[in-house]
């Protein structure tokens, strides 16, 4: 039976929601090290500005032209990513990039902590979204993972609650669906709601 979300192919103007967890559902990230270091291989290849080298010298490919990261969160054994494929983008991007990432991350992994072997539980799987409400919801999925989700240091929330920019994540383009609401009672919203269901 073919595994569930593995898409082959990505769509120019759509966005994607990726995510992976570590084989047998063990830890991917061990500690804030791990985290840094995944998110610095993100922001290597979608910063523009960025001029890390390879081995060899060359500057890494950027992706920035094609695609955009909006969103993210990594929990101990796997993470979230939420991508928008700009619509003059190359829709081969997205899969070239995640592949890339994840070679990297997992070799850096296996040296620091001395293993050897397949990290990630097969190849990542993506889900499309297909529409606003949808969209603003993942978001919302993605950010409240952490039980401390306000203060989590290793998720997007910060920027999109005002506390951080880059020029490697795009929040805008998801808070521009809010028109000047504010994306933290929507957050909390769904977590009074969550509590109601509880009791």
């Amino acid at each position: 039976m073919p595994s569930r979300n593995v898409i082959k192919e990505f769509a120019p103007g759509q966005y994607y929601h990726i995510y992976n967890r570590g084989v047998a559902k063990l830890p991917i990230f061990l500690d804030a090290q791990d985290k840094h270091v995944f998110l610095k291989i993100l922001r290597r290849h979608l910063d523009p500005h960025d001029k890390s080298l390879r081995d060899d010298g060359v500057v890494y490919r950027k992706f920035n032209t094609d695609i955009e990261l909006l969103c993210y969160c990594l929990m101990g054994n796997h993470f979230h990513l939420l991508f928008y494929v700009k619509e003059d983008g190359d829709p081969n991007a997205l899969s070239v990039f995640m592949q890339s990432a994840m070679t990297a991350y997992t070799m850096y992994f296996n040296k620091r902590h001395k293993r050897v072997g397949a990290l990630f539980q097969g190849v990542f799987k993506a889900s499309r979204i297909t529409n606003e409400k949808y969209l603003t919801h993942i978001t919302r999925y993605i950010h409240i993972n952490p039980q401390t989700y306000k203060t989590y240091a290793h998720s997007s929330i910060g920027y999109y609650l005002g506390q951080k920019r880059s020029s490697w994540l795009n929040q805008d383009r998801v808070l521009a669906i809010f028109e000047g609401e504010d994306y933290s009672s929507f957050l909390e919203d769904y977590e009074e709601k969550k509590l109601i269901m509880e009791e």
